[in-house]
């Protein structure tokens, strides 16, 4: 049995029933698994792809995202979605560190494909909605298959997803997530949700995420439940889809709640058909919740990161939601405890390390032996997050142990960020920050040391920035200094920098 068996069931047992729907279009339990059997089939006979292999989606939400998920699952290959806020040399860099067999895009995201060529020169490229230079367009791809689309031995053991994850060391590392910790993740979501098949989930966050892919979307298909899909995010889109297809559930982060609970049609959207929404990605102001909560929407609060699938802590539905800052109870698949540096657990309300273990954790870090040994001992995963754990067993994030900054949901390592603005030949150190914004929860600043002798300014280093990053991940301001503070053996100090850009802001120093 593997991941895509449970589409198979749920197609025998409601073969007519909605499975997604999307841009008004709806694809059946039964059309789904046939086209999921299809995909697998044409993969194996056309492209080659067997076991182990690798194949990568560049692509905004849709049904063959999902359709593609399920067809690697068969085959026991792995997916690798892509960012696709992401910079050409950045989806690069994944590319080629995965070795994909395959890319399968949409022709917004075409600008990747000489690079491709000329780093991957025998990748294949599907395009799910255009004929690319030199290959087929999905549709094709699949009426060329032949065969059977099931590999044989393949089970809930198998690799499925490799999830990139910017890391401390300023490069991307894939988090390698089994069939089997979807499964699990599906559990404790359907425990967390009360999810049965009745159930209608709408899904705006992006696929790239595990957490618009795995919070509710896959769990919701594993039970038989029906899953519209938004191509992506806008305040918009996202209310009028409440509105239109009443669904039951659904997954916000605090910026998405932010801007559809600022809105304009906020308070005549009709939300009466949501039993509640989930949040989490960050730590969530209360006032955030309290503005669904007042509109009759219960909140469940969801901790984990990508190498937990994410599910790994949460407040349930029907539970005690009366602890708004906290982030609920280990899950019901999985353990978690507050730890020192030395790995021990600490007392109650002691602040410390979360750690988590269970079968949703991930395996490993594709490629990367040494990252997995420090994240991974005795199979408890060390999330970088400072926590707490109260005498009731409920969980309180306070901060975050490593360096880094979440902006509107998105990961920022500051290493990354650091190591692109050092290629500049004019800039000698640099350290940067999050600062805190109302919009975004944070925004990342730079301050930077200019070697001596030269006179670079803030807007040549954001476009050379923009060259090889992610536009979030450019810094909103870049401060020019002579000095940062740093430890005895001249680390810098991000602590301190922060410390002193709220200082400075204060005093109306820095614009």
């Amino acid at each position: 049995m593997d991941l895509s068996s449970l589409i198979d069931r749920n197609a025998a047992f409601a073969p007519d029933k909605p499975a997604i729907r999307f841009e008004g279009a709806s694809l059946s339990y039964a059309a789904f698994a046939a086209r999921i059997e299809q995909t697998a089939a044409a993969l194996k006979s056309e492209l080659g792809i067997s076991r182990g292999d690798r194949v990568a989606i560049l692509s905004l939400n849709r049904p063959d995202y999902l359709v593609l998920l399920y067809a690697c699952a068969r085959l026991g290959a792995m997916l690798v979605p892509l960012n696709w806020r992401l910079a050409v040399a950045e989806q690069i860099f994944i590319l080629s560190d995965a070795s994909v067999k395959v890319l399968v895009l949409e022709r917004a995201f075409a600008g990747v494909i000489p690079e491709l060529e000329q780093n991957l020169p025998g990748a294949s490229v599907v395009g799910l909605d255009f004929a690319p230079p030199h290959g087929l367009t999905f549709d094709a791809l699949l009426a060329r298959g032949t065969g059977a689309g099931r590999n044989p031995h393949i089970d809930l053991s198998c690799p499925l997803l490799i999830v990139y994850t910017s890391g401390t060391t300023g490069r991307p590392k894939g988090a390698v997530l089994r069939q089997e910790a979807l499964f699990w993740n599906g559990v404790m979501s359907q425990h967390m949700h009360d999810l049965t098949s009745g159930d209608h989930v709408l899904t705006v966050l992006p696929f790239f995420h595990v957490g618009g892919l795995n919070i509710q979307t896959t769990p919701a298909l594993q039970v038989g439940a029906t899953v519209t899909i938004v191509p992506r995010f806008t305040p918009d889109a996202a209310l009028a889809s409440i509105e239109r297809d009443r669904p039951t559930l659904t997954v916000l982060v605090p910026a998405t709640i932010q801007a559809m609970s600022d809105h304009p049609a906020w308070t005549t959207t009709d939300l009466s058909s949501l039993k509640a929404i989930a949040t989490g990605s960050t730590i969530v102001p209360p006032p955030l919740i309290q503005r669904f909560v007042d509109r009759g929407v219960p909140v469940l609060q969801v901790y984990g990161s990508t190498e937990t699938c994410p599910i790994a802590i949460y407040t349930r539905f029907g539970g005690d939601l009366s602890r708004l800052e906290s982030t609920g109870l280990a899950g019901l698949c999985c353990e978690a405890k507050v730890i020192d540096d030395a790995g021990a657990e600490v007392p109650v309300d002691t602040p410390g390390e979360i750690a988590v273990r269970g079968p949703s954790v991930f395996f490993e870090y594709w490629g990367n032996e040494s990252a997995t040994r420090e994240a991974l001992r005795d199979g408890w995963y060390r999330t970088g997050d400072i926590g707490l754990c109260d005498s009731e067993g409920y969980f309180w994030v306070r901060d975050r142990k490593k360096n880094m900054i979440i902006s509107g949901g998105e990961n920022i390592y500051p290493a990354e960020v650091e190591r692109v603005l050092l290629e500049h030949p004019d800039v000698s150190e640099c350290a940067v920050i999050g600062r805190a914004d109302p919009r975004w929860d944070e925004v990342p600043i730079a301050y930077v040391i200019r070697r001596q002798g030269c006179r670079i300014e803030a807007d040549e280093l954001k476009h050379h920035l923009q060259t090889q990053l992610a536009r979030f991940k450019v810094p909103r301001d870049i401060v020019f200094v002579t000095d940062l503070p740093r430890t005895a053996l001249g680390k810098v100090q991000h602590f301190l920098v922060k410390q002193i850009d709220a200082q400075s802001r204060t005093q109306g120093e820095v614009s």
